[in-house]
């Protein structure tokens, strides 16, 4: 048997933790912004197949949701993110919103190549998937943020935008005051030079060139506002729709703006896109991307980007950490997998652990003798 087949490569959070702080978060983030770019860019449907994310949502012992994301890329791997959303884990048990695996498996065999811990690298990758966005979407110069939602990934948010647009202010608003308070200090590792301006959302929304949305609003209480003025050039990341019923733009602004989503079908099941019809979109990430020429004249229209979550993401961060590991000599190999010497005997260690009894046994009546 092949032995390098019997090894998963594991990264824990010490293993990401340790990547991005020896890679630096700035060359990382550019590398995961870049290959994004590309696999948008070089994405063929006839190779890579990637159905609407399915899973389960509840509302005991909590109010959530576990959901898979899958990946196929024809004779080569299938990546399978897992990701829990529980809105109450930072209130009720100081966890993140959003705790995630992804798994990476070899089409051959079906060995399970790598496990990652996915918590990080889904915040990354939503991030990069911003910026990848809105340097399609966005006006050039943009240069005021806007952030409605301070959690975890209004920093990622900020941090992508940040390597793409020469940003000189970010204005936040977020419901809960401890989140805003505490908003500036959570982005001081990125050294930012970057005036920080906690407002109010009709502020927020009407000064920012770029507008992101991450909020944990519930089902059924969107949109987060309606009737507020905007630029003209407005460009709006939508990243908290992710879940039917659940919205964060007023379906009048959505309306009124080239909207884009990154994965139509399940935009429209969860997405801002919800509130549309397929008629009433402009145009999918992918087509956008690779025909960046023909959508120039967006550039200072209204724009939207409704983030929903796209399996190609998760693949491209899964491999770019598993790469760096590797590099690093950062994670584990362990042997998960059942991969036993006679594959035709699956009790084949009951013969060997029985030969090694009595052998024992045998060991001990010799020395009594």
């Amino acid at each position: 048997m092949n032995k390098s087949i019997q090894k998963t490569l594991i990264l824990t959070p010490a293993d990401v933790q340790y990547i991005m702080q020896h890679i630096g978060p700035d060359h990382l983030m550019d590398d995961l912004i870049s290959r994004l770019t590309k696999a948008f860019k070089s994405f063929d449907p006839t190779q890579t197949h990637i159905p609407i994310r399915s899973g389960f949502n509840y509302e005991e012992p909590a109010p959530g949701l576990i959901e898979w994301m899958p990946l196929y890329q024809k004779g080569d791997q299938i990546v399978i993110k897992v990701v829990g959303y529980h809105p109450d884990n930072p209130s009720q048990l100081g966890l993140p919103t959003i705790i995630s695996t992804i798994s990476s498996y070899d089409t051959t065999t079906g060995h399970l190549v790598g496990l990652a811990d996915g918590v990080l690298l889904t915040a990354l990758r939503t991030g990069a998937a911003s910026a990848v966005a809105s340097r399609c979407l966005a006006k050039p110069d943009s240069t005021q943020l806007g952030l409605i939602g301070c959690g975890a990934q209004a920093v990622t948010q900020l941090h992508a935008l940040s390597r793409i647009f020469d940003l000189k202010k970010v204005l936040f608003y977020d419901e809960d005051k401890a989140a805003m308070d505490s908003f500036p200090a959570r982005c001081a590792a990125l050294n930012l030079a970057i005036d920080f301006l906690a407002t109010d959302m009709s502020t927020v929304v009407g000064e920012a060139d770029i507008l992101c949305t991450a909020t944990s609003i519930d089902v059924g209480e969107g949109p987060l506002f309606d009737d507020l003025d905007t630029q003209t050039h407005l460009h709006v990341n939508a990243v908290g729709s992710d879940f039917p019923g659940k919205v964060e733009l007023p379906v009048s602004l959505l309306k009124q703006s080239f909207v884009c989503p990154d994965f139509i079908d399940q935009a429209l099941k969860e997405g801002e896109c919800q509130q549309l019809s397929r008629e009433q979109i402009s145009a999918g990430l992918l087509e956008v991307i690779q025909n960046e020429e023909k959508f120039q004249h967006v550039l200072n229209e209204r724009t939207v980007f409704d983030s929903t979550g796209y399996a190609l993401e998760d693949q491209i961060v899964m491999n770019l950490f598993m790469d760096y590991a590797k590099e690093l000599g950062r994670g584990q190999e362990v042997s998960i997998e059942g991969l036993q010497e006679d594959a035709k005997n699956p009790y084949h260690f009951l013969g060997t652990a029985k030969k090694k009894e009595l052998n024992h046994v045998h060991q001990l009546v010799l020395k009594d003798m």
